[in-house]
């Protein structure tokens, strides 16, 4: 019976070598996701426009004062924030929030 020896050098070179290999086809092999999963997918582009004054009257019509819009597409309540970008984050790593208009 015959021992083989490795050295460390070699070990953590093929170590390295694999993860390396690992990752890349991970990120080959990995499906793109979209930003917008389903908001009005009808359309060709998304735009939701609301006037200044609209944008005052929610705010002066808010408990807190403030307009809180989502950025992450995924609110049921488009194009207003319903805090769903917490489950995205967690899911996806990231940190998306929201965008808050508040009274001056």
């Amino acid at each position: 019976m015959s021992t083989t020896r490795l050295d460390p050098t070699s070990l953590v070179i093929g170590v390295g070598v694999g993860a390396v290999v690992a990752f890349v086809v991970s990120r080959m092999t990995a499906k793109a996701t979209l930003v917008n999963p389903g908001i009005n997918k009808a359309s060709p582009k998304v735009v939701d426009m609301k006037t200044l004054a609209e944008i005052e009257d929610l705010i002066n019509k808010s408990e807190k004062g403030n307009v809180v819009l989502c950025r992450c597409w995924r609110s049921s309540n488009f194009p207003f924030c319903d805090g769903s970008h917490a489950k995205y984050n967690k899911e996806c790593c990231d940190n998306t929030g929201p965008l808050v208009i508040k009274k001056a």
